[in-house]
């Protein structure tokens, strides 16, 4: 089921913000991401804040459809407007996730990003994506939400191997996913990302290099590589619990992450984030990149997450509850913290250090330094950048990047 929400202090009624949270808005970009909670399935890896219709059945009643979900989101995004004042920011990217948002009407997708564009404005170039399952979108579909406004299109692949797919409890078929590309391309779409997953029981090396050979065969100029985790309360760690298919393996994730920077790197790709590669600069997901480098925007659907200047909150998870909120005047917001300055800069070396670019060196305390000297000798960070004020992460490093990390924020 849906991973907990964090703790947190309790979030006013009219969702106002610190005053100190605005301030300097107008030199940091902001984004939304709009969060949309249905599955047709649960696939049994999945622990996101996502719902099937058996799962809402008699919860929640009609304010839990999905039938009027675009018009509850788009209350949100006037809470925004009025929670943010006269922040004269447009709106630099957005960003529609899952759950499915394509099981909306290509309509309602439209209908929330105008709301977005009514009260902020959007940036002249802005990025606005929308994931999509393969077998959720027609070439029909597509050229809708192209016709809306929506620019990039993220499709949740996953492999190229059926017997994979049936274990990650994927629906579309082999060769679905390559065929959307060209159907998005066909329909105007500037970006076009994959999504994979390595490390499923029963994957070998050789599906693995089959998956990454059908996706980089479709034509994308962005491709996204996960290792499987295997989340608590899960489908599938029940299965593995049971003795029903094999517990993942690290070192089986570091020979198919291997495979995978080869793989990409031969196709003119280019790692910008451990788990992220793009064929060009424009082709980078620039809305990722807001949630790296501690940008601000606001997270609007049920438990989604939001940050501005400082401030971090997380709305009520359940759809019905959601609706609610905003149905009697309320935010949803469930908490939220304020970050402090060593919280801040904490985070920077965590999110920061994944990126090609590297963390700057001066935010690290004396025993993070030393950690970064002991990361350089054993070929963890790059000589280069470490002499010019960075810590950026080697081939090497990077298979080791969560330990690299913790070492550093000491």
């Amino acid at each position: 089921m849906p991973s907990a929400l964090p703790d947190g202090e309790p979030m006013p009624d009219d969702g106002a913000l610190p005053r100190p949270a605005l301030a300097g808005a107008a030199g940091r970009p902001l984004g939304f991401y709009l969060h949309v909670p249905y599955c047709a399935t649960r696939c049994g890896y999945c622990d996101f804040n996502t719902y099937t219709a058996s799962e809402l059945r008699g919860s929640g009643g009609a304010l839990a459809s999905r039938d009027n979900y675009a018009d509850t989101l788009v209350e949100e995004i006037r809470l925004a407007r009025k929670v943010l004042g006269d922040d004269p920011r447009p709106v630099e990217t957005v960003f529609v996730g899952g759950g499915t948002p394509t099981l909306l009407p290509a309509a309602d997708l439209g209908r929330m990003l105008a709301a977005i564009r009514d009260e902020f404005g959007l940036a002249p170039d802005a990025e606005i994506t929308t994931e999509a399952n393969p077998e959720s979108v027609d070439p029909r579909y597509l050229a809708e939400l192209r016709a809306g406004g929506f620019n990039r299109v993220s499709f949740g692949m996953q492999s190229a191997r059926q017997h994979v797919l049936k274990i990650l409890d994927r629906t579309h078929t082999p060769g679905r996913p390559e065929a959307c590309v060209a159907e998005a391309r066909a329909a105007g779409f500037d970006h076009v990302n994959l999504d994979l997953i390595y490390g499923t029981p029963g994957e070998t090396d050789d599906d693995w290099r089959a998956s990454l050979d059908a996706a980089l065969g479709a034509g994308p100029d962005h491709v996204s590589a996960y290792a499987l985790i295997v989340e608590e309360g899960t489908q599938l760690a029940r299965r593995i619990r049971r003795g029903e298919v094999p517990m993942t393996d690290d070192d089986v994730h570091a020979d198919r992450y291997l495979i995978a920077e080869e793989r990409l790197a031969a196709a003119g790709f280019r790692w910008y984030e451990v788990s992220n590669w793009a064929t060009t600069d424009a082709a980078r997901c620039r809305h990722n990149e807001l949630y790296w480098t501690g940008a601000d925007w606001w997270g609007a659907g049920p438990g989604a997450h939001s940050h501005v200047g400082g401030v971090r909150w997380w709305n009520v998870k359940h759809p019905g509850a959601y609706a609610q909120a905003l149905t009697e005047g309320r935010s949803p917001g469930a908490g939220r913290e304020l970050l402090t300055d060593e919280d801040r800069r904490v985070e920077r070396i965590l999110l920061e250090l994944r990126l090609a670019d590297g963390c700057p060196l001066d935010l690290l305390a004396p025993a993070g330094t030393r950690a970064a000297e002991r990361a350089l000798a054993d070929g963890l960070l790059e000589a280069g950048p470490y002499g010019e004020g960075r810590a950026v992460l080697t081939l090497r490093g990077r298979l080791l990047a969560d330990a690299v990390v913790r070492d550093l924020v000491d």
